[in-house]
């Protein structure tokens, strides 16, 4: 018999925790492999659903693999053009920009001044710095860069990702062979994964049109990038629409104004108000939900590991797992202290899930 290394509970900690480390650490140091990796497979389960639905109207699975790899190129070109177009306007209007936001900043601190606050202890002044605001400008293109040099990358791993679902429902049950309880979990995983994933990439659509046409009809410049901006900060919940709001609101000042920031503010409010806080809870349902405290750890935890791609990444990532642990009995309680707030008790008839039959019709 093999030995076996007894360490006391205090040592298992240290252990344990060194170990944490050094994942940690290779998940960032390996980012750029790993990254595009998260990507393709993100865009694997957005796009999972089509394929079935093909493969259910008899197309060969090649032929189907095909047009849901040609429908995301086509939807990633759009938002690729969408971001090219604006980055160069941006780029071009930063200067006129920035003299008007000194200028602001300026006649704040003269203002503050004047009445005898002390300017320098503000945060909203820094908040209001031009090299602040430039720089998280830049940041945030900087992150949609890579993203665009590495597209064929992450494609090219899709495809293969796509490619794999048509043989891996077999596999998997020659795997865990007779065990249907497996098989019936992961069906569930998977289902409710595209649920979540689904609803809020529909959700994120309506946000980013609503607030491009709420932004282009207040006269704002670089609608259509302020609403692709509001479609990608939404995945982040809590506080993705107000980071995607500020630049907005703050141009909608320097052109024209305290009324019209104060309207680019009021139209996210109400736009997040009606789809973030009421239409997308009773879609998503109490247990596909996320408390505060971890979107905002998982946020700075991710950002901090894979920078900005990693920011955005880090809910759906965090939300999957959750959904993972709730359909195991063991780690069920860290699903719990995940949620919002804690699960109503079940009835016998309110207990029941519904099973993995809609994915089975695919």
């Amino acid at each position: 018999m093999a030995n076996r290394l007894y360490l006391p509970p205090g040592s298992r900690l240290l252990f344990n925790l060194a170990c944490l480390v050094l994942v940690v650490l290779g998940l960032r140091a390996a980012a750029t492999i790993l990254v595009p990796f998260m990507l393709a497979l993100f865009l694997t389960m957005l796009s999972l659903p089509l394929l079935l639905r093909l493969q259910a109207r008899r197309i060969p699975s090649g032929v189907a693999v095909l047009l849901t790899v040609l429908v995301n190129i086509a939807v990633l070109g759009l938002f690729l053009l969408i971001v090219s177009q604006s980055a160069n306007e941006i780029r071009l209007a930063v200067p006129r920009y920035l003299q008007q936001l000194q200028s602001l900043v300026l006649s704040t601190q003269t203002w503050l001044v004047e009445r005898r606050v002390p300017v320098e202890e503000l945060v909203l002044i820094d908040l209001l710095n031009p090299e602040y605001i430039i720089g998280l400008v830049t940041g945030t293109l900087r992150g949609i860069a890579w993203v665009v040099s590495n597209a064929l990358l992450v494609l090219i791993i899709m495809i293969f990702m796509l490619a794999e679902t048509a043989v891996f429902p077999d596999k998997l049950r020659a795997a865990l062979g007779s065990r249907d309880a497996d098989l019936g979990r992961f069906a569930t995983i998977t289902h409710e994964v595209q649920q979540y994933l689904g609803i809020k990439t529909v959700i994120s659509l309506i946000t980013g049109t609503l607030v491009g046409l709420w932004v282009w009809f207040l006269g704002i410049d670089f609608p259509l990038f302020w609403g692709f901006m509001a479609f990608l900060f939404n995945y982040i919940p809590s506080i993705g629409s107000i980071l995607a709001s500020i630049p907005p609101i703050l141009l909608g000042l320097l052109q024209y104004g305290v009324g019209t920031a104060l309207l680019v503010a009021l139209g996210f409010l109400v736009v997040n108000i009606t789809l973030g806080n009421i239409i997308e809870p009773n879609l998503l349902g109490r247990r596909l939900g996320l408390s505060t405290l971890v979107v905002i750890l998982s946020l700075v935890f991710w950002g901090w590991v894979w920078g900005p791609v990693g920011m955005l990444l880090s809910l759906p990532m965090t939300m999957i797992v959750k959904i993972m642990l709730e359909n195991t009995s063991d780690m069920r309680w860290v699903a719990i202290l995940l949620g919002p707030r804690a699960p109503r008790p079940r009835t016998a008839d309110a207990g029941r899930q519904p099973g993995p039959e809609p994915l089975a019709r695919h």
